[in-house]
């Protein structure tokens, strides 16, 4: 392997450390990235999401083994999820999704502002919490659509809300994650129709191959941390990957 398909593994398995031990940030980081090279939103959506299927796959699996998933919950997001992303791919061919990561960055900050103040005040949860209402579903939705966008977030999206909400953090972040391979694999189906990807098999590979590393010691990672520290590290991520958007976007 030649020198720029080793950064891209060490991109791939640093992003997905972050993403497997707290649910979000694999899409967003590497995203950001590729775009400061000058890769075209749709194309570097796209070879994220490609590598992804892989990444996320291993990662479900492993936070499946490890007992961090709640069907109930991936019930709520996989469906919605799937069309959301599905939705967001094809506007993604023909929008630049620029246009939106501003608006998403806002929420974000927001998002993990609370779940910092949560972390500092609210008492922690010793069971999960087993009631997931409709509006799950509709997290879900607009999960899907803004990872396929933004070319990361729904990690960010779904599982900071979730948290922000009180739910239990490592079934959540374990939840989340199993429902994103679903979601990522039907936007890399999509893009594959719709992008040509000669020119972009390094990336995708190198994250990839990064990623597939990472996934099983983040899932491991999860189940060391403790839940107050792990909302503490979700938020602070969160605000620093929004403030570092909205900067980026005003330039």
């Amino acid at each position: 392997m030649d020198l720029n398909i080793l950064l891209f593994v060490l991109v791939g398995f640093v992003a997905q450390m972050i993403d497997g031990a707290l649910g979000m940030a694999y899409g967003v980081s590497s995203n950001t990235f590729l775009l400061s090279l000058g890769i075209p939103p749709a194309a570097a959506s796209a070879s994220v999401h490609m590598a992804e299927v892989v990444t996320t796959g291993i990662s479900g699996f492993s936070h499946w083994k490890l007992g961090n998933v709640d069907w109930k919950l991936v019930r709520r997001l996989l469906v919605p999820g799937v069309i959301g992303g599905l939705l967001g791919a094809y506007i993604l061919t023909s929008v630049d999704g620029n246009i939106i990561k501003p608006y998403i960055a806002v929420y974000l900050l927001i998002m993990g502002l609370v779940i910092i103040y949560k972390a500092f005040t609210t008492k922690m949860r010793e069971k999960p919490d087993d009631y997931h209402g409709p509006r799950i579903s509709l997290l879900g939705l607009v999960g899907g659509f803004c990872d396929a966008i933004g070319g990361g977030g729904w990690g960010p999206v779904v599982t900071s809300t979730l948290v922000a909400r009180g739910k239990y953090p490592r079934i959540t972040i374990g939840s989340v994650n199993f429902s994103e391979f679903f979601v990522t694999l039907g936007q890399s189906i999509l893009f594959v129709l719709t992008l040509n990807f000669k020119e972009y098999w390094q990336i995708i590979l190198g994250l990839l191959i990064g990623g597939a590393i990472a996934a099983p010691l983040a899932a491991m990672l999860t189940n060391k941390l403790p839940i107050k520290t792990l909302m503490i590290m979700v938020g602070i991520i969160i605000v620093a990957l929004s403030i570092r958007t909205i900067v980026l976007s005003i330039k």
